[in-house]
């Protein structure tokens, strides 16, 4: 395992969310101009990481109480399932299934990934209604599993971008394994 941090150099603040095509855990093929005028969180995540397990019931939890706000929440899955095979596309169901995820991506080619500069699971992005960045970095202060909850720092975000105020501190560098991309054995 490679413990990385979120990487700022690809999008900026006010960047344009990149566009996608991917396949979700219910087979339909979902895409970012799906949710025109609705606030976008996407993090990239996986089904085995450590820095990820424990943000899984959090990231149902924000699904849930920002739905009817204009949020949606996507993950994205970019690791290769080939190095990591709990990772794979039934697998991701299955982490879908037990949190009650909507929107669980499959980024087989690991495209996306590579346009939104994600580095590390979880990597979250946030998008206003106009799909513009607003923020990047972590859910919570909770850096390392095991550590306890102080700040729901995804939560102040979001309660700003849906009452239209200004995301002051746009990036906040998340921490997590290394996204396991085709072909490169030092991941």
């Amino acid at each position: 395992m490679v413990l990385l941090k979120s990487d700022p150099r690809t999008l900026q603040k006010g960047s344009d969310a990149p566009n996608f095509s991917l396949k979700n855990v219910d087979g339909s093929i979902v895409n970012l101009a799906d949710f025109k005028s609705r606030i976008v969180v996407i993090i990239f995540m996986c089904n085995h990481c450590p820095y990820v397990k424990p943000k899984m019931g959090e990231i149902s939890s924000i699904q849930e109480d920002y739905r009817n706000k204009g949020v949606v929440v996507i993950g994205i899955n970019s690791n290769d399932p080939d190095f990591v095979p709990e990772d794979s596309f039934e697998n991701m169901q299955e982490i879908a299934k037990k949190f009650k995820y909507e929107y669980y991506l499959f980024d087989e080619t690991q495209e996306v990934a590579k346009k939104y500069g994600a580095t590390c699971t979880p990597d979250p992005f946030v998008f206003d209604s106009k799909h513009k960045l607003v923020y990047h970095g972590r859910i919570n202060d909770a850096m390392n599993p095991g550590d306890t909850i102080k700040k729901h720092v995804m939560r102040k975000v979001l309660n700003k971008v849906v009452n239209k105020e200004e995301v002051e501190e746009w990036f906040l560098p998340s921490m997590g394994c290394s996204i396991k991309w085709k072909g490169d054995s030092r991941v």
